[in-house]
Order: C-alpha cells, then sequence, then structure tokens
C-alpha cells in the first residue's frame, strides 16, 4: 500500500510505480501532481497486477484516459480519479474492468458518449460521472448492471429518454440525472425501485404528469424534480412516503390543490412548491409535520388562512409570496383573515351579540380604568420610564412593553447577551418589535446601556438596527428595536433547516461592510464596534444584514488612532493587539470582520473543537490558501454538477484573500473597511456577471 493523499505534494507522477509487482493500493489524492498528456503512468500500473485501489482525485492531471486503461487486472476493485482536469472521451475499453465495484470519475472535463461496453463492468455498484460534458442519451445498457446501487449521471449535457428500463435496477439506491438536457417522461415502472433512498431529476426539461407510481418508493428519503415542465396535479400517493425527508417540486405547471396526505409525510423536514399553479387551502394536515424546518408556497394561486400549528409558527413571509389570496398573522405580511362572523352577520342574533358586546366592553373599560389608576399608584417609577430616541415615534411605556412582550415572558425571548435579553414584542396595533432588556444587577449593565444610547441615537444607516426608543428608569432599562424577522446570521450557518447560497452570504458581508464603513468613516466621530460576530449581525424580512449590540463599542475622539479598554470581547474574534494590550481601534473591527468572513464561508466557529493549541481558524485557513482552499469553504457552497463552478471557485478564493488580508498581525498593514467593501461590490459583480 503506498497512501501519501491530502499533501501538498508535486511533480509528474513517475511510471516506475508500475515496478511495484505487489501494490495493492495506490493512494494519490489531494496533492499537486501533474502528468503528461496521455497519463503515461496509467499504463505503467497496469504491470501491477494485485492493484486493488487507485484513486487519484483532486491532481490536475490534465490529460486523456488512453485504450490502457482497459489492461488492468481483474483485481482492480476501485477506480477514483475525480477533479483531475480529464479530458476527451471515455474509452471503450474501460469495458474490461470487469472487477471493479466503484468507479468515480466526476469533476473533469470528459466528452463523448457513455460507451455501451459498460455493460461488461457487472459487478459495477457506484457509477459517479457528474460534472462532465457527457453527451447523447443514458443507454440502455446500464439497466444490465444488476448490482448498480449508485447512478450519478447530473451536471453533463445528456438528452433524450429517461430509460424505462431503469426501473428493473431493483438495486439502486441513489438515482441522480439533474442538471441535463432529458426530455421525456418519467417511466412509471420507476415506482419498482423498493430501496431507492434518493431521486433526483431536477433541471431538465421533463414533462407528462408526475406518475402516481412513485407513491411506491417507500424507501425513499429524498425527491427533487423541480425546473421541469411537469403539468397536472401532484400525486396524493407521494402522501405514503413515510421516510420521506426533502420534497421538492418547485418550477414546474402543477395545478390543483396541495394534497391532504401530504400531512402523513412524519418524517418530511424540506418541502418547496413554489413557482406553480397550485390553488386552494393550503392543509391544516401539514400541522402533523412537526419535523418540517423549510417550506416553500410563494408564487402560486393559493388562498385562504394559513395554518398556525408547528411547521408554521417559525415561518417568515418568504415561504409565501405573491399568493394574494392567502390571509393569517400580520407578522408573515399577509392580510388579516375575517371572523367568521365578520363574514356571516345575521340579523338578530348579531344584534344581541353587539349589544351584549358593548354591555361587556362598558364594563370591561370600567375595570381596566380602576386597574390602571391602581398600577400607576403602585408602579410609579415604570410609568415615567419613557426616554424616546427617536422624536417622532411615539413613547412606549414600561406597561405596554411588558402587555407586548406578555410579561417578558420565555417563550418571546430571541437571544441573550453579557448584560442583556432580547425578546420579541407585539403592540396593540399589530406592530413587531424586538425589547432588549439590560440586567441592571450586572455590574456593567449601566455603562453597557449609556454607550448603546448614546451612539446609537445619532447614527443613520441602512445596514445598522434601527432603535425605535428606550425605556428607563432607575430598576428598568430596556430598548425598543426594529424587528429582525429572519433572526441572527449565526441562526442561519447553523441551523440545519437553513441555508445561504454563495450570493445571500456574499450580500450579507456587503451589508456588514457598509455599515462598518459608516462607523469608521461616515460619521463625525469614529465609533468601534468591538464585538463583531454572527450573532450581532441581524437579517431583515429582505435577507438585508443589519449590524447590531453597541454595548461594549468604543467612540475615538479627533485624532484619537486608537483607546485603550479592560472590557473584554468575544474571544475568537478578537484582534491581538485587543486581547493582550487592550487597544482598541478600528483596526480591531476590520480584524473580526475578517474572522467573520472566514466563519460564514467555512461554517466553521473560531470556537470549533478542531481549533486547539496554535491552530486557530485564521491559521486554518492560511495554511490552505490558495490551492487547498476548497478544503476548508463550506462543501454545501459548491456542488458537484454546478454549471457556475469554476466562477464560485474564484469567488471564494477572492473572498478568503480579503479575509486573510484583514487578519494580519500587524494592525497597520490590515485592509482598511473601506477597501474590503470596495473589493466585496467587485467580486459580487465578478460572480454575478459570470452567470449570466
Amino acid at each position: 500500500m503506498v497512501e501519501l493523499s491530502d499533501n501538498s505534494f508535486t511533480g509528474v507522477i513517475p511510471e516506475s510505480l508500475g515496478n511495484l509487482e505487489y501494490l495493492e493500493v495506490l493512494n494519490l489524492e489531494l496533492n499537486n501532481y501533474i502528468s503528461d498528456s496521455s497519463l503515461s503512468f496509467l499504463t505503467s500500473l497496469t504491470n501491477c497486477r494485485k492493484l486493488r485501489a487507485l484513486r487519484f482525485n483532486e491532481n490536475a492531471l490534465d490529460g486523456t484516459l488512453s485504450a490502457s486503461v482497459g489492461n488492468f487486472s481483474n483485481s482492480l476493485q476501485n477506480f477514483q480519479v475525480n477533479g483531475c482536469k480529464l479530458k476527451g472521451v471515455i474509452p471503450r475499453e474501460i469495458g474490461n474492468l470487469t472487477g471493479v465495484i466503484y468507479m468515480s470519475l466526476y469533476k473533469n472535463e470528459l466528452t463523448g458518449h457513455i460507451p455501451n461496453t459498460i455493460q461488461d463492468m457487472f459487478n459495477l455498484q457506484e457509477f459517479y460521472l457528474q460534472s462532465n460534458e457527457i453527451e447523447g442519451t443514458i443507454p440502455n445498457v446500464l439497466c444490465s448492471l444488476k448490482d448498480l446501487g449508485a447512478l450519478d449521471l447530473s451536471g453533463n449535457h445528456i438528452s433524450g429518454l429517461v430509460p424505462s428500463c431503469l426501473g428493473n435496477v431493483t438495486s439502486l439506491r441513489k438515482l441522480n440525472l439533474a442538471y441535463n438536457r432529458l426530455s421525456s417522461r418519467l417511466p412509471a415502472n420507476l415506482g419498482n425501485l423498493q430501496d431507492l433512498k434518493e431521486f433526483n431529476v431536477s433541471s431538465n426539461s421533463l414533462s407528462g404528469y408526475i406518475p402516481l407510481e412513485l407513491g411506491n418508493l417507500k424507501a425513499v428519503t429524498l425527491i427533487d424534480l423541480s425546473k421541469n415542465d411537469f403539468p397536472g396535479k401532484i400525486p396524493s400517493t407521494l402522501g405514503g412516503l413515510a421516510e420521506l425527508t426533502d420534497l421538492s417540486l418547485a418550477h414546474n405547471r402543477l395545478d390543483g390543490a396541495i394534497p391532504d396526505s401530504f400531512g402523513k409525510m412524519l418524517s418530511l423536514e424540506y418541502l418547496d412548491l413554489s413557482y406553480n399553479n397550485l390553488s386552494g387551502e393550503i392543509p391544516k394536515s401539514l400541522e402533523a409535520l412537526v419535523y418540517l424546518k423549510y417550506m416553500n408556497f410563494s408564487f402560486n394561486k393559493l388562498s385562504g388562512e394559513i395554518p398556525t400549528g408547528s411547521p408554521f409558527k417559525n415561518v417568515t413571509s418568504q415561504s409565501f409570496l405573491s399568493n394574494d389570496a392567502l390571509c393569517g398573522d400580520s407578522w408573515i405580511n399577509v392580510k388579516p383573515c375575517q371572523s367568521k362572523s365578520t363574514k356571516k352577520p345575521g340579523g338578530k342574533r348579531v344584534l344581541i351579540s353587539l349589544y351584549t358586546f358593548l354591555g361587556i366592553g362598558s364594563l370591561l373599560v370600567l375595570a381596566v380604568g380602576y386597574v390602571v389608576l391602581r398600577l400607576r399608584k403602585t408602579k410609579k417609577n415604570a410609568s415615567q420610564a419613557d426616554v424616546s430616541l427617536v422624536k417622532e415615534h411615539e413613547r412606549i411605556s414600561y406597561y405596554e412593553l411588558e402587555h407586548a412582550t406578555e410579561g417578558f415572558d420565555e417563550s418571546n425571548l430571541l437571544g441573550t447577551g453579557s448584560f442583556s435579553m432580547v425578546y420579541k414584542g407585539i403592540l396593540k396595533d399589530g406592530t413587531l418589535l424586538a425589547v432588549k432588556v439590560f440586567n441592571v444587577q450586572l455590574e456593567g449593565a449601566f455603562k453597557s446601556f449609556d454607550m448603546e444610547c448614546g451612539i446609537l441615537q445619532n447614527l443613520r444607516h441602512k445596514n445598522l438596527t434601527k432603535v425605535i426608543t428606550s425605556c428607563s428608569n432607575f430598576d428598568f432599562k430596556a430598548l425598543v428595536l426594529e424587528y429582525m424577522p429572519n433572526g441572527t446570521l449565526d441562526k442561519w450557518l447553523y441551523s440545519h433547516n437553513l441555508f445561504l447560497n454563495l450570493l445571500q452570504r456574499l450580500d450579507i458581508m456587503i451589508d456588514v461592510a457598509s455599515a462598518m464603513d459608516y462607523l469608521h468613516n461616515g460619521y463625525s466621530t469614529p465609533v468601534v464596534h468591538c464585538d463583531l460576530k454572527p450573532s450581532n449581525v441581524l437579517l431583515d424580512q429582505e435577507m438585508v444584514g443589519h449590524v447590531s449590540d453597541f454595548g461594549i463599542a468604543k467612540l475615538l475622539d479627533a485624532g484619537e488612532a486608537f483607546v485603550q479598554t479592560r472590557t473584554i470581547a468575544t474571544i475568537g474574534y478578537i484582534a491581538p493587539e485587543y486581547g493582550q494590550d487592550g487597544i482598541v481601534s478600528t483596526s480591531c473591527d476590520v480584524y473580526s470582520f475578517g474572522i467573520l468572513m472566514m466563519e460564514t464561508f467555512t461554517r466553521r466557529r473560531p470556537s470549533d473543537e478542531i481549533f486547539t493549541g496554535e491552530l486557530s481558524i485564521q491559521r486554518w485557513v492560511s495554511d490552505s490558501f490558495p490551492s487547498g482552499i476548497h478544503k476548508v469553504v463550506d462543501y454545501s457552497l459548491v456542488q458537484p454538477g454546478d454549471e457556475h463552478i469554476d466562477a464560485k471557485m474564484q469567488c471564494l478564493l477572492s473572498i478568503i484573500e480579503l479575509a486573510l488580508s484583514c487578519t494580519l498581525v500587524a494592525p497597520n498593514a490590515r485592509a482598511r473597511m473601506k477597501d474590503a467593501l470596495s473589493t466585496l461590490q467587485k467580486i459580487r459583480l465578478q460572480l454575478v456577471s459570470s452567470q449570466h
């Protein structure tokens, strides 16, 4: 066995490896090896008759597979050359590899057709050919591979039919044909694949009705039929898929109602029905889907009341866009539903009810008046706790805040900080608020409150959290903030049911950089935030980022480059000079912003358990830059089969390069926030241009 994977080895792979007569396993993946255009080292390795496994993944071999690849002995079981810039066609001689069980050729530049000789690889169990430039049709001979468990042909230029004979390959566990040019109907006999776990035909031109027989895929956990041309009704038989966790039927021409049977898919976590012509009400049966974390019904013709049960409690308006006839709670941003009594007034009964209501209402007014007078006497301090930061806004009393948060109930708690707790509040007029209540029992809470008030009452920027008013007396201090329905960046990065794509993350970083540039350069007195991290970046309804929490911020007087402090910020995000000497400058924020960028695009916290000893997130990223950047970035940002994969990788390289320049040890050597903002805007422009 020769195991040299995941290093930084360079040079040409030597042909002398073919002299290792008893070699069984050769693993050179994740290096920087090269080869001549004919990959002559592969020819030499055919002399090693005991070879069982060959792995060359992620090396820039930049050559073609020659006919000699068919000369390996029948002992070869594992053959992997992913991401090696292979060109040309797959040779017919590959069919000679009758012992191969696992073959992976994905993420190359292979062209031509899938050779019919592949039918001779009768032991093949897993075949990965995604992210190439393969053309032609799916050959029927694949159906003769009776042990085939995984077939991934996604991200190619394959056209024609989905072979109906695939329904006879009952060993299939994974079938991915997404991102091709398939244009047929889905064969009904695919329902024979009783053990199929993943079925993905997204982003083709498939048409015809969705087969009822897909309801027979009892083991399936993922079905993605999105971005095709399926018409008609959604089969109610899909409701019987008890193991299904992910279902996407988005971007089709589906009409009719959402099947009530969907309420039986009790394992469902992800449901996307957006961009269709669905009508009727959203079934209340969906309230039974307690594991459902993401749902999208946008851009349909749905009507009626949005259910309010378990999975619907945390949804946002993004799930229901462009369904004008839907109604529900105001925080979802749809019209309110009319009560049944409003819809159907009924003569004397309504009149009697009205008199009864008015009588009870009068008594309530008297009772409330009495209670208010009592409260004013017993809680005089609280009633006087009104100091408005925004003059044009009506002042909000302690009692209103108490009522809005249901007595500062834990069920309305949005988050906690060093000196405060933030609650969701709803005023009587339906206005949503975030109420930041400071714990006055803690040393430093008064100072934190005063600092945040002092800074935010004078700052105005679209990417800073807007303070509506404050409420303050001797024993109660709170800030009333604009409510951010999508929570924090931290929540979106680390919740398994939420996802931010590359452009969304980049846009949020631009929002943060814009806010920080304003703090550093756009205000008469430079402001150093001192605690920039994902939990202090809030996201509004449109997923626009807002920097929040100025509790330990510092103001720099005119001419001051830095100040000193004993206040400790969050470990992992603080600049070296801040942690060692308490020196605070705008460069400290730049450092934190660099760490924030690394975390956002790697999805690794600075406090992650892998960072021990001298290994920090900055060191980890730096050591991988530039050639190994694919090892550290969030793998979900660049998926195999993505037609824009090169542009996205270049975008990530540029972002990481900027993040590294923000986290240099010497403060004066770091990028300025103004320059960081400009660089990110240019990166975004290049990314968007490459996708059009």
